[in-house]
């Protein structure tokens, strides 16, 4: 499972022209879900994107997670981050989890968050829309993480 988390000061997402969900002072996660990922990954994914340390302490040192903050996490569904990029110019899309079972786990990451961080404090994209996101990147500040697959 992956999860590319940017630094933001608001991010937002829509779908058909509608703001579905928006978020001040926080993190913007674009979640793949990969096969063979499962419910473990799911949540120690979760784990780690709300514990991990990139908001600024006093000495403007990476040093403060978003637990730490009280700040926002907006979850948006993103199946192309488990393309397999290997060869040619086109990417593939075998790696990805089907469509069932990805959404059963992004709704899993989605609770997760909401029980860890309070359902206030979590936006979501829409599973398999067609989606725009807008946000300021703050920093510019931008991580993928990984777990599963025997990635630590």
């Amino acid at each position: 499972m992956k999860g590319l988390i940017q630094r933001v000061s608001q991010a937002s997402v829509s779908v058909d022209g509608e703001q579905i969900a928006s978020i001040e002072a926080g993190l913007l996660l674009l979640l793949g879900v990969e096969k063979g990922d499962g419910e473990d990954e799911a949540r120690e994914l979760c784990r780690k994107i709300l514990t991990y340390r990139v908001f600024p302490d006093d000495a403007g040192r990476m040093n403060r997670s978003l637990a730490d903050i009280g700040g926002s996490l907006l979850i948006v569904p993103q199946f192309t981050l488990a393309a397999d990029t290997s060869s040619g110019t086109r990417p593939g899309f075998s790696l990805a989890a089907g469509p069932d079972e990805a959404n059963r786990l992004y709704r899993l990451f989605v609770a997760e968050a909401c029980s860890r961080l309070g359902s206030d404090k979590v936006g979501e994209g829409a599973f398999g829309a067609d989606m725009k996101v807008g946000l300021v990147n703050d920093g510019p500040v931008t991580f993928l993480l990984e777990v599963g697959h025997g990635r630590k």
